[in-house]
């Protein structure tokens, strides 16, 4: 599903017109990117957390060469499943 698709979806199920739908959206993803810039989490009870992770430096190899190279350490934006949302994919696993 991509964002129109959700946005079609969200409206619909809302009752909300699509642009109503994809202004509430744009909001929520923003206000999550500004978040995760100041450093900050964001939790959804039962859905995840959005947060910030710094990778650590480490030593890897170029695949094209074969020698060693230092990968530096890198911030990435991560999202961690909370139980609900990650028993409801188990279950769908399941079927």
């Amino acid at each position: 599903m991509n964002k129109t698709e959700l946005l079609k979806e969200v409206a619909k199920k809302a009752e909300l017109t699509f642009k109503d739908a994809q202004k509430g959206l744009d909001t929520t993803l923003q206000v999550i990117k500004d978040t995760l810039k100041k450093g900050g989490k964001i939790t959804l009870v039962g859905f995840g957390t959005f947060s910030i992770y710094t990778r650590k430096g480490r030593n890897g190899r170029n695949p094209q060469t074969g020698k060693t190279m230092k990968i530096a350490p890198k911030t990435v934006a991560k999202f961690k499943a909370g139980k609900m949302l990650s028993d409801l994919v188990v279950k769908t696993k399941k079927k």
